[in-house]
C-alpha cells in the first residue's frame, strides 16, 4: 500500500513513466533566466520557454516532482505558516505535462487512473471543477470517465464583465499562453465544516483540492483577443504534502511522516512536550525552504531572494525562542532533515557542512539584532508619549532590524503598555502591495523577440563558417532587409559564434555578404536559435549566404580565461574542502570572475597554494577531453554542474586531466598549457558564504606580472634600494616612522599636561564651587580625558568643562568630581554646549565627551557655561 510521501513520489513518477512520459529532475529554486519570478513557485516554471515556444525538448511529455517556494512577492503566505492546515514556504508539486501532444481527454483520463486505481482512492469522495462554459471538459468528465453531473461544478468569473477572471481559468501572464482548468478535489467527511467549490461555505476545510489541471488552449494579446494555440499543451500540479495527507489518513499536512519526524526532532533538540505546539510546525517548515534554498544558491542578505531567506531563518529562531530555546539550535535540523529526503535530493547531503554552516551564522548574528534592537526599543519607550507604541515605530522594528512585532507586544506589556496593531497591520500592507507589485509578471511575451529557427553550432572546431541568413530582425520586428547602419538581428542556421551562456561571454566578430559586413558585437541565445546582434554595414538581406568570422583574438582570451575558472574551482575544492561550489562565474576577454561558497576569507597561504595548483595543472599540459553523455551518467562520472544553469537530458562533459570534470556547453583550450599561466588579482567576500575571486589568464597573467614588476622597481627607486633589498628597506622606514610616531605622541602628551597645569590658574569660582571653564589649541580630542582626570586631582573639588578644534570638528569633554556629581551631571554639561556648536554626546555622570561641526560657535557656548551652572548650584 502507497503511504509514505517517499512512495507517492516515486509512484506518481513511475506512473506517468508508464504513459511515456519523460521523468525529468527538479530545476532550481532560482527560476533560470527568469526575471519575472522570485522564486520557483510551480512545476511549469522549467517549462516555460517550451510552453512560450521559445524552446524545443527531445520529448513531448514530462513528469516530474519540482520543489517550491512560495514565500514572498506575489505568492506570500509566510504569516500563515504553521497556523494553517496547508500554508507552507516549501512544497513538492507533482505534475504531468503535454508540450502539444495530448490534451482534455487523456490529461483527466490518466488523473482519474493515477487517484482511483493506484492510490485506490474512493471515487465517491472526489468531485471536480470546471471553468463555466468548457463543456469539452464536462462532457469528458460525465460521459467518459462516469462523474456524476452533480459533483461537476462549473465556476464562473468573479466579477461580472471580467471575461476569464475565474478560479477555473489559467494564465501565465497579462498576456501569452492561458486556458481553462478543472480541479479535482477531495471530501474530507461530514465531521468537518465547509461546503463545496463555488458554494458560500466553500473556505471551510471540508472539500480540498488537491489537483489542477491546466488546459492551455489560448494565446491571449494585449487588446484581450484570444487566438487558439495551434499546439494546445497540459500542465498540471498536485502538491504532494496534501496528497500525503489523503493518503495517510490525516487532515493537517503537517500531520504527515516528513513534518511528524521534523516535528518530533525539534521538539527533542528543544526539549518542548507540546508536539502540537504551532511553534514546532513553523521550524518544522522553514528548516525545509532554508536548506532547499541554500542548496541552490541562495545566500541570507538584505534584498531580493536573500532578503527572504534571511526572514525565513530569523522567523524559524524567533519560535525556536517562544519555545525557550537555549543556544543556537537551528542549524541542527539539517541532519534530520537529510533523513527525510536526502535520498530523493541527494544534494542536501553533499551541501549538508554549508548549510549548517550558513544557518549558524545567521542565528549568531541575529542573536545582534535582536540586541540592537532592544537598544532602540528601550529608545522609543523613553520618549513614548502616552501608553501606545506607534504602528509606524512597530514596523520600523520589524522592516528595518528584523525585531518581531510579538516581541515588541510582549515588552509592551510587561511595561502596562501596548502597541497600535492596526498601524502594523497597514504598514505590513503597503509592505505586501509594493512587494506584490513588484513581481507581478509584467513582460508581454508576444512583444518577446521569439523565433522557431534552430541555429548549428559549428565553434567548438570553427572560427568560421558558410552559412544561411535565415532570419532578420530590426527594433520594429522581423524584417527582409536589414539597412545599411542599422542595428538589428540576424539569425543563421549555422555559425561559428559562441551565445553567451555558463558565465562565458558571447563572442564578436563579423557575418561577410557578397556585398557588405554586418559587424556581430554579442552573441545570444534565444530558443533554438543563435542571435547575433549588431550594426549593418551595408544592406543585409534574408536567405543570403554569408560567412561567419569570430573576432579569433578574442576568443582565444576568453577560452583561457574559461578553462582557467575549471582549474580554479577543482584547486580551490582542494585546499579548502569539497563545500566549495560555483556561485556564479564572468568569463570574458579580458579576465575572469569566480564566485564560490565558504564562510571566511581565504588567507594568502591558502590563494597561495590554489594559484600554485593551477599552473602546476597548466604546465603539466592536460589534453582537454568532451563527451556526450546522459546527465545521470554524467554526475556518476563526478562532474559538477554550474550554479543556475539549466540542463538536456544529454549533457556534455568538459575533463581537463585528472584534474577537472564539469558539465559545460563552453568553448576551452586544446591543451591547459595553452592558457599558459594565471595570477589571482584579488579574493573578496560579496555575500554571507558567499566570497569572489578575479584572476586573469594568458597574456593578461604576464601583462600583470610586468605591471607589478614595474611597480617594485619604482618602490626600490623610492627608498632608495635595489628591488632585491626594497622589502627590507621598506621594513626600516616603516619602523623609524612607528618611532617617531611615538615619540611625537610622547611629546604632544607632555604638552598637555603642561597646559593642564597652566589652566589650574584660571579656575574660577560659582556658588563656592571651583569651575575651569577652556577652550584649547593644538590638543587632539584624543587627549582630553587624560588632561580632565589630571585636571580633577589637582582641583580636589570642582567642575571642568573643556574645548577644542581640528580640522573643523569640535570636540568636548566635561568632568564632575564625584562629591558633585549629585548637583551637577557631566552628561547634561556637555550635551548643553554641544547642541550650540553642532553636535550631541553623553557619558557618565562624571565625565562625558561630545562632538560639533561648528568651530565658531565655541566661544558663545562656552560662555553659557557659568549662568547654567550658576543655576544648578543654587
Amino acid at each position: 500500500m502507497i503511504k509514505t510521501s517517499a512512495d507517492l513520489r516515486q509512484a506518481f513518477l513511475d506512473f506517468y513513466a508508464s504513459k511515456q512520459h519523460q521523468v525529468v529532475s527538479s530545476s532550481s529554486l532560482v527560476p533560470g533566466n527568469d526575471a519575472t519570478l522570485l522564486f520557483t513557485n510551480a512545476g511549469m516554471v522549467q517549462f516555460k520557454d517550451v510552453f512560450l515556444g521559445a524552446e524545443q525538448r527531445s520529448y513531448t511529455r514530462a513528469v516530474s516532482s519540482q520543489r517550491c517556494v512560495r514565500a514572498g512577492g506575489k505568492h506570500n503566505d509566510l504569516e500563515n505558516v504553521g497556523y494553517t492546515a496547508r500554508h507552507h514556504t516549501f512544497f513538492e508539486m507533482l505534475g504531468n505535462f503535454s508540450f502539444g501532444d495530448y490534451f482534455k481527454e487523456d490529461a483527466i483520463k490518466y488523473a482519474w487512473e493515477f487517484l482511483t486505481d493506484v492510490l485506490q482512492l474512493p471515487k465517491e469522495k472526489l468531485l471536480v471543477t470546471i471553468y463555466e462554459t468548457d463543456d469539452e471538459a464536462f462532457d469528458i468528465w460525465a460521459k467518459q470517465i462516469g462523474v456524476p453531473a452533480e459533483k461537476i461544478i462549473r465556476i464562473g468569473d468573479k466579477t461580472a464583465g471580467k471575461k476569464y477572471e475565474s478560479d477555473n481559468f489559467w494564465s501565465m501572464g497579462d498576456t501569452g499562453p492561458c486556458g481553462p482548468c478543472s480541479e479535482i478535489f477531495y471530501d474530507h467527511g461530514e465531521h468537518i465544516w465547509g461546503g463545496p467549490p463555488g458554494s458560500p461555505e466553500e473556505d471551510g476545510d471540508r472539500f480540498i483540492e488537491i489537483w489542477n489541471l491546466v488546459f492551455m488552449q489560448f494565446n491571449r494579446h494585449q487588446d484581450g483577443t484570444m487566438e487558439p494555440l495551434p499546439k494546445p499543451s497540459v500542465d498540471t500540479g498536485m502538491g504532494l504534502e496534501r496528497i500525503s495527507a489523503i493518503m495517510q489518513n490525516v487532515h493537517s499536512n503537517y500531520e504527515i511522516d516528513i513534518f511528524q519526524n521534523l516535528i518530533k526532532a525539534t521538539a527533542q533538540l528543544l526539549h518542548c512536550n507540546d508536539l502540537e505546539h504551532k511553534s514546532l510546525r513553523v521550524i518544522a517548515d522553514h528548516i525545509r525552504s532554508c536548506s532547499f534554498l541554500i542548496v541552490d544558491g541562495v545566500m541570507p542578505s538584505n534584498e531580493g531572494r536573500g532578503y527572504v531567506l534571511r526572514r525565513i531563518i530569523r522567523r524559524a529562531i524567533r519560535h525556536g525562542h517562544k519555545l525557550e530555546a537555549k543556544g543556537h539550535f537551528f542549524h541542527k535540523l539539517v541532519a534530520p532533515l537529510i533523513e527525510q529526503m536526502g535520498q530523493a535530493y541527494p544534494e542536501l547531503a553533499q551541501q549538508q557542512a554549508v548549510i549548517e554552516k550558513i544557518l549558524r551564522i545567521e542565528e549568531e548574528q541575529f542573536g545582534r539584532t535582536l540586541d540592537r534592537g532592544m537598544m532602540l526599543l528601550e529608545d522609543i519607550l523613553s520618549n513614548l508619549n502616552g501608553d501606545t507604541v506607534s504602528g509606524e515605530d512597530v514596523f520600523k522594528l520589524y522592516d528595518t532590524y528584523g525585531f518581531p512585532a510579538d516581541l515588541t507586544a510582549d515588552i509592551a506589556r510587561e511595561r502596562q503598555l501596548k502597541i497600535d496593531q492596526n498601524g502594523f497591520d497597514v504598514a505590513m500592507g503597503l509592505q505586501r502591495e509594493r512587494a506584490q507589485q513588484a513581481s507581478q509578471f509584467g513582460t508581454n511575451y508576444n512583444e518577446q523577440l521569439k523565433t522557431d529557427k534552430h541555429t548549428n553550432f559549428k565553434g567548438y572546431t570553427n572560427h568560421n563558417f558558410s552559412a544561411t541568413v535565415v532570419e532578420l530582425f530590426n527594433s520594429e520586428g522581423s524584417v527582409k532587409v536589414l539597412k545599411e547602419g542599422e542595428q538589428g538581428v540576424v539569425i543563421l542556421d549555422n555559425t561559428p559564434f559562441y551565445a553567451e551562456s555558463g558565465g562565458q561571454v558571447g563572442d564578436s566578430g563579423f557575418i561577410v555578404t557578397e556585398h557588405g559586413v554586418f559587424e556581430v558585437v554579442d552573441t545570444i541565445k534565444v530558443g533554438n536559435a543563435f542571435v547575433h546582434k549588431g550594426t549593418a554595414k551595408t544592406d543585409i538581406q534574408l536567405n543570403a549566404r554569408v560567412k561567419a568570422e569570430i573576432d579569433i583574438a578574442r576568443r582565444t582570451a576568453i577560452t583561457k580565461n574559461h578553462s582557467a575558472t575549471h582549474l580554479l574551482h577543482a584547486a580551490l575544492r582542494k585546499v579548502l574542502g569539497e563545500h566549495v561550489t560555483q556561485k556564479g562565474s564572468l568569463c570574458d576577454a579580458e579576465k575572469l570572475r569566480f564566485d564560490f561558497s565558504h564562510f571566511e576569507g581565504v588567507t594568502a597561504a591558502e590563494l597561495a597554494e590554489v594559484e600554485n595548483l593551477v599552473n602546476q595543472e597548466i604546465r603539466r599540459n592536460h589534453a582537454r577531453e568532451t563527451q556526450l553523455m546522459q546527465i545521470d551518467e554524467a554526475k556518476a562520472k563526478g562532474a559538477m554542474a554550474l550554479f543556475g544553469e539549466k540542463y538536456d537530458d544529454e549533457v556534455r562533459v568538459v575533463t581537463l586531466g585528472d584534474f577537472s570534470t564539469e558539465l559545460c556547453g563552453g568553448v576551452h583550450v586544446d591543451r591547459t598549457g595553452d592558457i599558459g599561466l594565471v595570477k589571482i588579482v584579488s579574493e573578496s567576500g560579496i555575500a554571507a558564504g558567499v566570497r569572489r575571486i578575479e584572476a586573469v589568464s594568458g597574456e593578461g597573467a604576464l601583462a600583470f606580472v610586468d605591471n607589478q614588476t614595474e611597480t617594485l622597481a619604482k618602490i626600490a627607486s623610492l627608498v632608495k634600494s635595489d628591488v632585491t633589498n626594497a622589502v627590507e628597506k621598506v621594513e626600516q622606514l616603516l619602523a623609524k616612522n612607528k618611532q617617531l610616531e611615538k615619540e611625537a605622541a610622547q611629546l604632544k602628551q607632555q604638552l598637555a599636561a603642561q597646559a593642564g597645569s597652566d589652566l589650574i590658574s584660571q579656575a574660577t569660582e560659582i556658588n563656592g564651587v571651583k569651575a575651569l571653564i577652556a577652550e584649547l589649541d593644538g590638543v587632539a580630542s584624543k587627549d582630553l580625558r587624560g588632561m580632565v582626570d589630571e585636571l580633577k586631582v589637582k582641583l580636589g573639588s570642582g567642575i571642568i568643562m573643556l574645548a577644542t578644534a581640528n580640522d573643523g570638528k569640535v570636540g568636548l569633554i566635561a568632568g564632575v568630581t564625584k562629591d558633585l556629581t549629585g548637583q551637577v551631571k557631566a552628561g547634561e554639561l556637555v550635551n548643553m554646549v554641544a547642541q550650540q556648536v553642532g553636535g550631541k554626546g553623553g557619558g557618565r555622570p562624571d565625565m562625558a565627551q561630545a562632538g560639533g561641526s561648528q568651530p565658531e560657535s565655541i566661544a558663545t557656548a562656552l560662555a553659557s557655561v557659568e549662568g547654567w551652572l550658576s543655576d544648578k548650584l543654587s
